[in-house]
């Protein structure tokens, strides 16, 4: 079963659910420039107001409770703190967090913050971003405001989320922003100033604050045994750490973003791909980019069955991610709760940290049907094998600590804009009408039960 203190929440991101994009001195950010471009974004949507959220935070922790949740995964716009990204802070910015955070405390609800949710401020990309050593030191100044703004209240901090989307997909695949294609020369580097900019946020909060929790939230593509024998979850634990051989997708490979964060070095096979492409002097960086922290917060969305092959080409067979006919979400992604379970036992077993799931959900086809209600079976069944997967890791000895569904509000996802609708609670982006879907009634049941209705 799970732990009795097991913490069950949902969470969201800034850019995502916030809107007032303009509002209030804060500054701008790759997102809201990327979404004015021509055919990036489905029909043309942005974030400019996405939920409300910036406005209607008391209404949406009062559907927090009504969830029943435990704890809320929110992230900080840093533009919205420090509209330039590094100087002058602006207060009404804080003033808006302290505001959610107290309502949250009020309504008994454990705020968990994410620093990093993609929307990095345009000045500072205007400055080269992430190609920029210099960037490391603006996270770090960023996270000491927020640590000290925020952390007599806040306990649990992230530094980075999914940072292999924020390269990979903003400045490699080029779908997200800022929409760029580089190569491995420059996205290697970046890769690297990331590292560094979470070692030195790490130092600077614990600097103010020693009691915090921190952690990282990655997101990988591990793999798992089709069939459970020795052998295939061998291959399934060997293959979820190599290097993904892929233009694009290595970023997605796991220990390329945790062996430094975790153990101070990049794996070898890394280093034999893209060792050159590292900046000058790299070896240097990684002490600090070592700093202990607390918790691994894995994001997960999918993973690829693998099986030992008698075949003597590679020696092993595997489903990848999307073999014909696999069930998949509405946004086509395939469902392999499978892949979760085997997900928290392998960081367990390389990282010995508690496991977090900081992220897991679907899209789905809802609609408000006659009854004015949102019946999402769909969701309430990937959500009940996710969980049962996750609690096979727990009996297995994982040291599962934590499940954050994503996310409570349907929102802006991305590249989609309003097409998927990922949330707990139906948003109306015409009205701002709220709903709770089906799956955040039944959602409470689990959590009110501690798992043990599953």
């Amino acid at each position: 079963m799970f732990k009795k203190d097991f913490v069950w929440g949902a969470a969201t991101s800034a850019y995502q659910i916030e809107g007032a994009a303009y509002a209030d001195g804060k500054g701008l950010t790759i997102w809201d420039t990327f979404c004015k471009k021509d055919g990036v974004i489905f029909d043309g949507h942005s974030g400019d107001d996405a939920c409300e959220h910036y406005y209607r935070y008391k209404e949406d922790v009062a559907l927090m409770k009504q969830v029943g949740l435990r704890a809320y995964r929110l992230s900080l716009s840093w533009a919205r703190i420090l509209p330039s990204g590094t100087g002058a802070v602006n207060p009404k910015g804080i003033e808006f967090y302290n505001n959610l955070i107290d309502e949250l405390l009020k309504n008994g609800i454990t705020p968990y913050i994410t620093l990093y949710h993609w929307d990095l401020p345009l000045e500072l990309y205007h400055k080269g971003g992430w190609l920029n050593r210099e960037s490391a030191d603006w996270f770090a100044e960023y996270a000491r405001i927020a640590v000290t703004n925020f952390g007599d209240r806040v306990k649990h901090f992230m530094t980075f989320n999914e940072p292999q989307v924020a390269v990979g997909m903003g400045f490699a695949s080029g779908i997200h922003a800022p929409g760029l294609k580089m190569a491995p020369s420059e996205t290697v580097r970046m890769t690297h100033n990331i590292l560094l900019a979470h070692g030195k946020a790490v130092k600077a909060m614990r600097e103010i604050a020693p009691d915090l929790k921190i952690g990282i939230v990655p997101v990988n593509i591990f793999s798992y045994p089709e069939i459970e024998t020795p052998e295939n979850i061998a291959l399934a634990r060997k293959l979820s750490f190599d290097m993904i051989d892929h233009p694009t997708d290595w970023f997605f490979s796991a220990a390329w973003w945790g062996d430094p964060v975790m153990f101070g070095k990049y794996p070898e096979d890394g280093l034999k791909r893209f060792g050159q492409w590292l900046p000058d002097g790299w070896e240097r960086d990684m002490e600090t980019i070592k700093q202990p922290i607390d918790f691994y917060g894995p994001n997960f969305y999918e993973g690829r069955a693998v099986q030992v092959s008698a075949s003597e080409n590679n020696g092993y067979t595997t489903k990848r991610f999307r073999y014909p006919g696999c069930p998949k979400t509405a946004f086509n992604w395939p469902i392999t709760p499978e892949g979760l379970k085997w997900a928290a036992i392998f960081l367990h077993e390389r990282y010995k940290l508690p496991i977090y799931i900081m992220e897991n959900g679907l899209s789905c086809h809802d609609v408000i049907s006659l009854d004015g209600k949102v019946h999402d079976p769909n969701r309430i069944d990937y959500l009940n094998r996710h969980l049962l997967a996750l609690r096979e890791a727990a009996e297995s000895g994982a040291d599962v600590a934590g499940y954050f569904q994503w996310s409570l509000l349907d929102n802006f996802e991305w590249a989609s804009g309003y097409s998927e609708r990922f949330g707990l609670v139906y948003v109306d982006f015409t009205t701002q009408q709220r709903i709770i879907k089906d799956s955040g009634h039944w959602y409470r049941g689990v959590i009110e039960s501690n798992g043990e209705n599953l």
